[in-house]
C-alpha cells in the first residue's frame, strides 16, 4: 500500500509518515507558501508556556513545533507514532535515542488513543494537523484531557473552512488539482499528499470540531480563524477539581 487511506489505520498513517519524514518540514512549507511558520507561532502563542510548565506535544513529527514551546522556561515532549519522524526530529538535534532529551525536547513514541503517561501530567496538551489523521476524534480528545492537570490546557491547530465564499473555491481546487502535482515534484512520498488533500476535505468544520472537543469534556472551547479560515486554532481548559 502506497499510501494511508480515509479509514485511519494507525499502521497505515505511521508507515507514510515514516516514508516522508526526511523532507516533511521542506515539503511543508512549500505547499503552504510559508504559511506553515505564522501557524506554529500562533500556536505557541495560544499554548503560552510559562517557566516550570510541561508541554506535550501530539502528532509532533519531526519536533519542529515543540521548539516553539521551550523558549521561556517550559519544558516539552514531542510524542509522535512514526517513529521514522521522532528519530529524524533527534538526528537533526544530534541526538541518537527517542527517549532522551534533545536540546530541551524529549522525543517519546506513543499512539494518541493510548498515551504513556500518568494522568493530570501536563500543564497543556497542544496537536497540531494531526486529529485529523485519528481514527477516532473523541476518543484522542478524552486521552489528552485525561493526561492534562485540571485547569490545563489544550490547544489544537487543524484545517479548517475557509471563511470567504470566494476563496472557498479556490483553495477546493489548490487541494485537489495543485497540491499533488507539486507534492510529485517536492516530496520524496508525494502519495501521502493526495491523503492530505482527501483528508483535509472530509474533516469537520470549526463549529463541528469545537463540539467534538466539548463532547470530549473539555470546557471554554473556542476557536481563532487562521489565513481566511483554511487553519483554525481551537483552544479549551480542563476543568478543574468540584466544577
Amino acid at each position: 500500500m502506497t499510501r494511508a487511506t480515509l479509514d485511519k489505520q494507525p499502521h497505515e498513517v505511521a508507515a507514510m509518515f515514516d516514508r516522508t519524514a526526511r523532507r516533511y518540514d521542506l515539503v511543508n512549507d512549500v505547499l503552504s507558501l510559508g504559511q506553515d511558520r505564522l501557524w506554529r507561532r500562533a500556536t505557541s502563542a495560544a499554548v503560552d508556556a510559562g517557566p516550570g510548565e510541561l508541554v506535550l506535544d501530539l502528532a509532533a513529527g519531526t519536533g519542529t513545533s515543540t521548539d516553539s514551546f521551550t523558549g521561556l522556561g517550559a519544558r516539552a515532549i514531542a510524542c509522535d507514532f512514526s517513529l521514522g519522524m521522532l528519530g529524524t526530529g533527534a538526528g537533526r538535534r544530534g541526538g541518537s535515542g527517542l527517549h532522551g532529551g534533545v536540546r530541551g525536547v524529549t522525543f517519546i513514541g506513543g499512539d494518541a488513543l493510548r498515551l504513556p503517561f500518568a494522568d493530570g501530567a501536563f500543564d497543556a496538551v497542544t496537536i497540531s494537523f494531526g486529529l485529523r489523521n485519528v481514527n477516532d476524534t473523541v476518543g484522542a480528545l478524552r486521552e489528552m484531557l485525561r493526561v492534562t492537570r485540571p485547569g490545563g490546557r489544550l490547544v489544537v491547530c487543524e484545517f479548517s473552512r475557509p471563511t470567504v465564499k470566494s476563496f472557498e473555491l479556490v483553495y477546493s481546487q489548490y487541494l485537489m488539482r495543485l497540491l499533488p502535482p507539486v507534492a510529485r515534484v517536492v516530496s520524496s512520498n508525494p502519495d501521502s499528499y493526495a491523503y492530505l488533500a482527501e483528508s483535509i476535505r472530509a474533516w469537520p468544520d470549526q463549529a463541528s470540531l469545537a463540539r467534538l472537543v466539548q463532547e470530549a469534556g473539555w470546557e471554554r472551547v473556542g476557536w481563532r480563524n487562521l489565513s481566511l479560515g483554511i487553519v483554525a486554532l481551537h483552544r479549551a481548559v480542563k476543568p478543574t477539581l468540584g466544577e
